[in-house]
């Protein structure tokens, strides 16, 4: 009804995610819009009431066919909307403009190096649920490098990229895909060195924290805590693949406690950590996300959005973190789309 009032339009995402049955209430609503559209009218009957129409209104949705957690939409739906049908994106055009936009030189031929890298990745490493080299990520590794050039306007343009893709991409290859990716980076940018970061007094605070915690000092897991670190700062949705006792946990915590030592002995950059964890699976999606109470037509909150209210209404300069802890599928992950997206 707000869509019919003030005439704008309205686009309505992963539109086959709701239950089929709301799917058939909404097919009607649109049917009466679409109606009185046709009809020319001022004012229409919506849900027993009176309301203005304004002619500019639009419905608009976006769906992803034959995936999990989908309903196919019922035919009186269908017959609604025109289908547009769309196309996989020119990943070569889209890198050339990306770089140009973050003030690159060398534009063309980073885009023809980056866009052969990826495609040769893509087709030589393992396949891995957790690789992504689509559009997300390329517009991640993308804004990343264009940070870093206008930190280091000096620095050699296919060092910066070559860093960019290096810290977005390099800790989520399992081990046996490390020495072809390291070999392949090294055939797209011949020459070119990774200049080695320098974290000492984190490294040295994170061996400080696993000794507290009664943990032995593998290099893997410094590694790993540090990689933790290196993709917070690029990213605010992060996941932690692994199988159980791979010592997820213990990085994510050894992490969390040495920022909190460092802020606290005044290390710039640094900031206190405070997490909450919830196990997504021991609820269910309406505990989780809070739901509408159709007879009184009132809002419970879930546990995760009261969680997120109070983390967002704190305006102190804290680290928030906050940890869903338990197996992902789409059915609870789906409704976090919007906010882990860019």
């Amino acid at each position: 009804s707000g869509l019919a009032q003030c005439g704008c339009w309205g686009c309505f995402d992963e539109f086959n995610r709701i239950d089929v049955a709301v799917l058939s209430v909404v097919a009607v609503q649109i049917m009466t819009i679409q109606a009185a559209l046709r009809e020319e009218k001022e004012k229409f009957m919506f849900e027993e009431r009176m309301i203005s129409l304004k002619k500019t209104c639009a419905v608009f949705i976006t769906m992803n066919p034959g995936y999990a957690g989908r309903s196919e939409l019922p035919d009186n739906l269908k017959a609604l909307f025109r289908p547009v049908a769309m196309m996989v994106p020119d990943l070569a055009m889209i890198m050339e403009i990306m770089l140009v936009s973050e003030g690159y030189k060398d534009f063309k031929v980073l885009a023809k190096k980056m866009y052969t890298l990826y495609m040769m990745m893509m087709q030589q490493m393992s396949k891995q649920c957790h690789y992504d080299f689509g559009l997300r990520n390329i517009k991640s590794v993308l804004g990343c490098a264009g940070a870093l050039k206008r930190k280091e306007p000096e620095m050699p343009e296919q060092i910066l990229l070559m860093r960019a893709i290096n810290d977005m991409n390099a800790p989520k290859w399992v081990s046996q895909d490390v020495p072809l990716y390291q070999a392949l980076l090294g055939d797209i940018f011949p020459g070119c060195e990774l200049p080695i970061p320098d974290y000492g007094k984190l490294e040295e605070t994170i061996n400080q924290v696993l000794v507290e915690f009664g943990c032995q000092r593998v290099a893997h897991s410094i590694a790993k805590c540090i990689s933790i670190y290196e993709t917070k700062i690029t990213r605010h949705g992060n996941m932690l693949v692994g199988g159980t006792l791979g010592g997820k946990s213990v990085c994510w915590r050894t992490l969390a406690k040495a920022k909190t030592l460092l802020k606290a002995s005044g290390q710039e950059g640094m900031e206190k950590v405070v997490h909450q964890i919830i196990n997504p699976k021991s609820i269910t999606m309406n505990e989780l996300y809070g739901a509408y109470d159709l007879a009184t037509m009132e809002w419970t909150d879930g546990v995760l959005s009261s969680i997120m209210r109070v983390m967002c209404q704190d305006e102190k300069s804290d680290e928030k973190w906050l940890l869903l802890d338990g197996p992902v599928d789409t059915l609870w992950i789906e409704s976090m789309n919007t906010v882990l997206d860019d």
